[in-house]
């Protein structure tokens, strides 16, 4: 089932960078159309995302790792509208019932990964489905691995990935068969995204799509052992 959420209209895309240390908001992607902002929060630097629509102010918030004060304090000159969750890891919910409580706005995630988290969705998210908030329209990849229910959105050439990719490698997994199927999702629905695509994860810095494809190909090039898993790098694994 394909299912779209709305706030007001929706829109289209291009691209800028910068930086954040410790909880600071960090400008990433600034364009006419959305406007992405990090804070690393907690013991793990976990990243979370602030998308804004430059013209409407409203936001929607990816991930709630720890902190809600800051995050609030991020949020202010935006008209928040939705919390969408890329997985059920504690890293990335840790302040997920404060800010539901304080906000008042949906919460968005995905089924298989409902027992990891403290409350009830008010929106199951969906593989091809979108969420629209102001003139953003943000589309719902299910990209699962690192866990059943992974989520990763993509808005024009930006990818908010979770824990899926980062650079140099996939997310972390817990057994053979997971690694084998988060490189499905990596290969199957970020891989076919265009080259110039940036992906932000979900911990440290961010990435070009074309990097992550040109080391995935030398990966693939070469045998490995049938019981890799765990932390997997793209050129020494």
């Amino acid at each position: 089932m394909i299912s779209v959420y709305k706030v007001g209209p929706a829109c289209p895309k291009k691209s800028d960078g910068s930086s954040t240390r410790g909880n600071e908001v960090g400008r990433v992607a600034k364009d006419e159309n959305v406007q992405i902002d990090r804070l690393k929060l907690g013991p793990y630097e976990t990243n979370s995302y602030i998308l804004t629509c430059p013209r409407t102010r409203d936001s929607v918030l990816v991930d709630a790792p720890a902190e809600a004060s800051e995050v609030l304090k991020a949020l202010k000159d935006t008209h928040p509208r939705y919390i969408l969750i890329t997985h059920s890891h504690i890293d990335h919910i840790g302040a997920l019932s404060e800010l539901k409580s304080k906000l008042r706005v949906p919460i968005g995630f995905h089924r298989l990964d409902a027992k990891g988290l403290p409350l009830q969705a008010n929106m199951i998210l969906e593989d091809g489905g979108k969420v629209d908030c102001g003139y953003m329209s943000l589309k719902i990849l299910h990209t699962p691995g690192h866990t059943p229910g992974s989520l990763s959105f993509l808005i024009g050439r930006y990818l908010i990935a979770g824990d899926t990719i980062f650079p140099g490698g996939p997310g972390k997994t817990r057994s053979p068969a997971d690694l084998k199927l988060i490189i499905e999702s990596i290969s199957s629905k970020i891989f076919v995204l265009p080259d110039d695509t940036a992906i932000y994860p979900g911990h440290g810095d961010s990435t070009l799509l074309r990097k992550e494809k040109e080391e995935f190909a030398i990966f693939s090039s070469r045998s490995h052992d049938p019981n890799l898993f765990g932390d997997v790098l793209w050129l020494s694994s």
